[in-house]
């Protein structure tokens, strides 16, 4: 299919204009340049769709969107590895550059100047990622939704993040005082009060900021929803916490005798959830897979919004295979909304090129092919012949 080629104009708040991978994953060395808003990466499982996605991801966040262990994102066999990124921020050029040596020491530098602390570089430069497995964020143990929460706050305010940061550290601290009291059936008192106070004061900080967040957050998610899949479908979202039943250092005195006898820490915002239901059932139950995934889509486009409107600027959009298990108006409705936006750079994989050519049609938007087992890279404009 031959295409009519449009020159592109791109908006000048967010977007990535070059990424380079050596010996990141299954790359070796190779080098991508994008030239629309709306980017298709199409190809074979293995041909390095998602790792081309998670390299972007690595540069907005530091770390893998799949792996805590960044040793295992060195390509086999070899050691070290180096991303380098061109990015255009509010019409300014940004280089970062990550880069793993092979002692596997981490440098992470913007603009030729190295980071001190990497999470100095978190929320500058946001993006969102959906992969498949992310429904687990729906469906799965509390912690995944934690994360999310975190992951949204944390770009928004670097206060929030050094105190999730510190209530980490605290609550370790607590949990191996337990243990060694259990152990050595000794208590410091003194110590174990300065624990708890440190504990409480850091979480009632979370807590607050989590609190007050939510309370919007949680409507946009449930609008999103229901614009993806068409109808509300009676599905509710709430914020659980023990903090919401007193004050945190109360609890934790009352939680004293459990916390001994387990050895860890059984309250606190490390427990908090989002409960999901369906009408008067667990969402995860009842839910088909087509409604679990506009959930985690509503949910990721919630993300996505609010650091928009809170940055004044749109984060860059990571969508990696989203298309399974998708009825196509959920697709069209999904494409219509992220693809549309007027400023936002949008990044998606996909196995079938010709779906997605389709799909990228049907919306009317001007888009960048690449095709990645045969390194190709087309431009489509809005009208095909």
């Amino acid at each position: 299919m031959n295409a009519i080629h449009i020159p592109l104009t791109l908006p000048k708040m967010l977007h990535l204009q070059k990424i380079s991978l050596v010996q990141f994953r299954n790359y070796v060395q190779q080098e991508f340049s994008f030239t629309s808003k709306v980017i298709g990466i199409c190809g074979l499982n293995g041909s390095g769709k998602t790792t081309l996605l998670d390299a972007i991801y690595y540069l907005g966040f530091t770390k893998s969107y799949f792996t805590r262990n960044d040793s295992q994102n060195v390509h086999h066999g070899l050691s070290g590895m180096r991303i380098k990124g061109d990015f255009v921020l509010k019409n300014e050029p940004h280089e970062i550059v990550a880069i793993l040596r092979e002692n596997n020491k981490k440098e992470f530098s913007l603009n030729g100047d190295d980071y001190k602390k990497f999470s100095e570089h978190i929320g500058r430069f946001p993006c969102v990622m959906i992969a498949p497995d992310d429904v687990a964020m729906v469906v799965g143990v509390s912690e995944e939704r934690r994360k999310f929460v975190d992951t949204i706050l944390s770009q928004l305010d670097r206060n929030y993040l050094q105190d999730l940061i510190d209530y980490t550290k605290i609550l370790q601290q607590r949990n191996s005082f337990l243990k060694q009291a259990a152990e050595s059936g000794k208590t410091n008192e003194s110590l174990f009060q300065i624990i708890n106070e440190q504990l409480s004061q850091k979480g009632i900080a979370i807590f607050k900021q989590r609190t007050t967040f939510l309370s919007e957050f949680i409507l946009l998610v449930l609008e999103f929803y229901a614009r993806i899949s068409g109808k509300g479908d009676n599905v509710s979202i709430n914020y659980s916490s023990n903090l919401q039943n007193g004050e945190m250092l109360q609890l934790l005195q009352l939680s004293r005798q459990k916390d001994m006898l387990l050895q860890r820490t059984t309250i606190g915002i490390h427990k908090d959830d989002l409960e999901i239901k369906m009408g008067d059932t667990a969402f995860k139950n009842d839910a088909s897979q087509g409604q679990r995934k506009s959930l985690l889509f509503a949910f990721k486009l919630a993300e996505w919004q609010t650091l928009k409107t809170k940055k004044g600027f749109a984060p860059i959009l990571l969508l990696d295979d989203v298309f399974e298990k998708l009825d196509e108006l959920r697709m069209h409705n999904l494409l219509q909304w992220v693809c549309s936006n007027e400023d936002g750079q949008v990044f998606i994989t996909d196995t079938h090129s010709a779906r997605l050519q389709q799909q990228l049609n049907a919306i009317n938007v001007t888009f960048q092919l690449m095709e990645l087992g045969e390194r190709r890279v087309n431009d489509y404009g809005q009208e095909q012949v």
